[in-house]
């Protein structure tokens, strides 16, 4: 069973004000043979008693078909007589250990008597030790506590018919045997974010990033977890719905999959994805006139990216057109100092029908024209 002692005593000294600070201490029993294990920590959240139960497993270097923790709410989310409902924290290491998380009923001392009798215990055996110190560091306090919880698993019981003899040798002859082996990787710690709905633009906070989620998930619960390289989403019953590696850079604080996008966003982030100098590499393809032209684009709006579907719209229109006809309307814009999308487009038009004019008559052929007859109208 695992749980934290009652009382936050006073151990831990800090140097900077010369106060004593309260510590809580996690501590879990096994079994039979009633091996003692227990951790201090500065809080008791989430991320401490999942620490202090993976903590747990490694010291007893196996696992038990049953982890029981008290019945806090970090480790259960509804546990009546008719439903049980684990944290998703508590759900995830239950995965991972194949083991089976069991919390006592509410209200029923008797589920959780094993537990309290040794917390009972370590309060007068455990802290009244380590109050014969001062302790300035969480790390010098848990090395104390490791030896005084050694020597604690190693006392022979007062009772000389006791079968175990010792709690470690009760858990090596009986507890032990009867564990499955620890799963051969290390668990993952994760930081648990719960969010009641998932907000209109479908991406979820953390760490002063945002992380997509499929937009159809809008208004629903989700649970985020962050590893040091990861973002796991997973829905209400804490099934995965979609992975990110997590961001340390400060740009982009948006981290979207376009999967996740509905097609009218998708179009707004082809027409913004590029900056400035995108667009100025892109008019150096026809000629210093068209470079021109799109930096005019670019400094004539009060902000560079409000100029950007301009500048898209310009370029986009030269397709398939020849450079040299480009430059020529793109001289004739700079020249007028009529550097604007609407004019360019004109311009162009107008180029290209001077264009297929000249050719036409260049080859011997009159242009095609409604007030031309030819012979057949004469017969």
């Amino acid at each position: 069973m695992t749980g934290w002692v009652g009382d936050q005593p006073e151990l831990l000294l800090d140097t900077s004000t010369g106060e004593l600070r309260k510590v809580h201490i996690f501590t879990t029993t096994l079994g039979f043979s009633s091996l003692v294990y227990a951790e201090i920590f500065m809080d008791e959240k989430l991320p401490q008693f999942i620490a202090g139960t993976v903590h747990a497993l490694s010291f007893y270097g196996a696992v038990p078909k049953y982890l029981v923790p008290d019945n806090l709410r970090t480790a259960v989310t509804r546990h009546n007589k008719d439903e049980l409902i684990l944290q998703s924290a508590f759900s995830d290491l239950e995965t991972f250990y194949d083991t089976i998380i069991l919390p006592p009923p509410p209200r029923k001392p008797k589920g959780k008597s094993t537990v309290e009798n040794h917390v009972r215990f370590l309060e007068i055996h455990l802290v009244e030790a380590l109050k014969k110190e001062t302790y300035t560091s969480l790390e010098a306090l848990n090395a104390a506590a490791k030896k005084i919880v050694a020597d604690i698993n190693q006392r022979p019981f007062q009772r000389k018919s006791d079968i175990r003899e010792t709690r470690r040798n009760g858990y090596e002859k009986y507890d032990k045997p009867r564990m499955n082996k620890l799963p051969g990787e290390n668990y993952t710690l994760c930081d648990y974010k719960y969010f009641l709905k998932v907000p209109d633009n479908y991406h979820l906070e953390y760490d002063a990033h945002y992380y997509s989620v499929l937009y159809t998930r809008l208004g629903k619960p989700a649970i985020l977890k962050a590893t040091m390289t990861e973002i796991r989403i997973c829905d209400e019953y804490n099934r995965l719905i979609c992975k990110h590696p997590r961001s340390y850079r400060d740009f982009p604080l948006y981290i979207t999959e376009d999967s996740h996008m509905p097609q009218k966003h998708l179009y707004y982030k082809e027409v913004n994805l590029h900056d400035g100098a995108y667009y100025r590499r892109w008019a150096s393809v026809y000629g210093d006139s068209m470079v021109t032209l799109i930096d005019r684009i670019l400094r004539s709006a009060k902000h560079e990216e409000q100029a950007y579907n301009s500048c898209a719209g310009v370029l986009h229109s030269c397709k398939d057109v020849p450079h040299r006809l480009v430059q020529e309307a793109a001289n004739k814009c700079v020249e007028a100092n009529a550097c604007k999308y609407s004019y360019f487009k004109k311009v162009l038009g107008m180029v290209r029908n001077n264009h297929a004019a000249g050719t036409a008559t260049s080859s011997g052929k009159l242009p095609s024209h409604s007030n031309i007859r030819g012979k057949e109208a004469y017969k």
